[in-house]
C-alpha cells in the first residue's frame, strides 16, 4: 500500500522529487518583495495570480512542494454549500444572511470553472453533482425538509429519492435513501494546483519551494519574513496556510483548528463495479457526523474518506486509519468486500469555531482559509477576493471581516478534539 496520494500518481512526478512539471520554482531575485504570500495552495497561488496580474511583486513561499497540503490530499469534490446545513444557517443568521452565505458557494464554483477555462487548466473537472446519503431514516427525513428549505428561501433545486429508488444513484442498501444535488462538481485536486501553480507563475508570481517560513516581525516599510533560505522583506504578507498553520503565525493559529482527514483509494474496478456502485459517477457523502464520503476516478479506482482518525496524520495514524475506512467501504459496498486497496494517506483541513470560512487581517496580517472541508472552490475563489483587496481594490465581502475572536484557551494544540470527537459519536448514536 502506498502511503501518499493516489493523485501524485496521476501527474507522473516522482514522489520524493521537488520537481513539478511547468511550474518555475526558483528562489526570490531581490530580498525586497511586494507582498510575501505563506503557502502554495489554491489560497496562495489564487491570490497571487491576481497580484501578479494587478503588477505586484510576488513571491510564494511554500516548506514543502507546491500543493503539498490540503490542495493535494483532498477527495476533489467541489461542494454547493457551507459545511454548516440550510437550516443551521437560517437558524442561526436569519433567512437573508443565510441565502446570502449560500449563494456564495455557488460564486466560488462559478468562479473555478472561470479560472479553469481561462487558464486552459487540464484537471478532469466535471459538473457531476453530488449525492448525500442518509445513514438513518431519520435523516432521510430532514432530507425531505431541507429540499423544501432550499426550494423556499435559497431557490435551489435538489432531488430527493427513498431507499426504493436509490439503486439509480448508489449501488448500495447500507443508506435510507438519498438527496442529490446537480450544482456540485469534481476534479483532480494534484492536476488542478499545480495547473494553478503555473497560471500565477504566468502572470509573473515567483513560487519559492522548499522554503519554510518560521517567523514574520514588523519592519519599517512593513514585514521582515525570516525563511530556510534567508530574510525578506515585504509591503503586506498573506497567510494561507489553513490546516498547516503553524508557530510563525500564532495569531492565526489560535483561530483555526486542524482536523485529520484520511483517505484510501482502491485498485481499479471492473466497469461493472464501477457503474454497480456510482451509476452517475457523482461524488457522494453521507449525513453522519464522522462521515465517509467517497467517489470514483478516472481510471475506475473506489476513493473513499472520513474522519477515521482526529490526530495530526502520521505513518500510525494513516495506518490505523485505512483499517477503518477499509471496514467502512466494505460495509457501505459490500460486493468490494474484497478489493485490494493501494494507496492510503492523511492531511489537516482547518476548522473554524462557526464552521464558516473567514478571511481578512489579524495584527496587520492578510490571511483567508478555515474551508471546514469545503475548500476547493471557496480557497480558489477567497484567495483570488484577498489578493484584489491586498492590491487596492475597496472590497467588502460577507467572509471577510477583520474581527475574527480567537477560540477561548486555545493556543493551536486542539487538546479538546478527543471531547469532540466523543460528542460526535453520541449524536450520531443518538439521532
Amino acid at each position: 500500500m502506498k502511503e501518499y496520494p493516489y493523485w501524485l500518481d496521476t501527474i507522473q512526478q516522482p514522489v520524493a522529487s521537488g520537481q513539478q512539471s511547468g511550474i518555475n520554482i526558483q528562489p526570490p531575485e531581490s530580498r525586497r518583495i511586494d507582498v510575501a504570500i505563506v503557502g502554495a495552495g489554491y489560497t496562495g497561488l489564487a491570490a497571487a495570480r491576481q497580484l501578479a496580474r494587478a503588477g505586484a511583486a510576488v513571491v510564494v513561499f511554500e516548506s514543502g512542494r507546491v500543493g503539498f497540503g490540503a490542495s493535494s490530499r483532498n477527495a476533489g469534490q467541489v461542494l454547493a454549500g457551507m459545511k454548516l446545513e440550510p437550516a443551521v444557517l437560517v437558524a442561526r443568521y436569519g433567512e437573508a444572511r443565510a441565502r446570502q452565505l449560500f449563494e456564495i458557494s455557488l460564486e466560488a464554483i462559478d468562479a473555478l470553472e472561470q479560472v479553469i477555462a481561462d487558464e486552459a487548466i487540464a484537471c478532469e473537472y466535471e459538473r457531476v453533482g453530488h449525492v448525500q446519503a442518509a445513514a438513518k431514516p431519520s435523516h432521510f427525513s430532514a432530507f425531505r425538509e431541507e429540499q423544501a428549505l432550499l426550494a423556499r428561501v435559497f431557490g435551489h433545486r435538489v432531488e430527493v429519492l427513498s431507499a426504493s429508488e436509490q439503486r439509480s444513484e448508489l449501488g448500495t442498501d447500507a443508506y435510507h435513501g438519498v438527496m442529490i444535488d446537480e450544482g456540485s462538481g469534481a476534479l483532480n485536486p494534484a492536476k488542478y494546483v499545480e495547473g494553478l501553480g503555473r497560471a500565477a507563475c504566468r502572470a509573473g508570481a515567483r513560487l519559492a519551494a522548499g522554503t519554510a517560513v518560521s517567523r514574520i516581525d514588523r519592519s519599517a516599510g512593513g514585514w521582515t519574513l525570516e525563511t530556510s533560505a534567508g530574510s525578506f522583506d515585504a509591503r503586506d504578507v498573506l497567510l494561507a496556510t489553513n490546516g498547516y498553520t503553524n508557530g510563525a503565525a500564532p495569531a492565526l493559529q489560535r483561530r483555526f483548528v486542524p482536523i485529520g482527514s484520511y483517505i484510501i483509494v482502491t485498485e481499479p474496478l471492473t466497469r461493472a463495479d464501477a457503474a454497480a456502485i456510482l451509476p452517475r459517477r457523482r461524488t457522494a457523502f453521507d449525513s453522519r457526523h464522522f462521515l465517509f464520503y467517497f467517489r470514483l476516478t478516472s481510471d475506475n479506482r473506489l476513493l473513499f474518506g472520513g474522519r477515521a482518525e482526529f490526530s495530526a496524520p502520521t505513518a500510525e495514524s494513516t495506518r490505523r486509519a485505512a483499517s477503518v475506512l477499509r471496514v467502512g467501504l466494505a460495509r457501505v459496498f459490500p460486493r468490494l468486500a474484497s478489493i485490494r486497496v493501494e494507496y492510503a494517506w492523511g492531511g489537516r483541513v482547518a476548522f473554524t469555531r462557526d464552521q464558516l470560512p473567514h478571511a481578512g487581517r489579524l495584527d496587520g496580517l492578510h490571511y483567508a482559509g478555515g474551508y471546514c472541508g469545503h475548500g476547493v472552490a471557496m480557497a480558489t475563489y477567497l484567495g483570488a477576493i484577498v489578493g484584489r483587496r491586498i492590491a487596492g481594490e475597496p472590497i467588502e465581502h460577507p467572509l471577510i471581516d477583520d474581527r475574527f475572536p480567537a477560540i477561548p484557551f486555545y493556543r493551536g494544540n486542539p487538546w479538546f478534539l478527543p471531547l469532540v470527537g466523543a460528542y460526535y459519536k453520541v449524536k450520531d448514536w443518538l439521532q
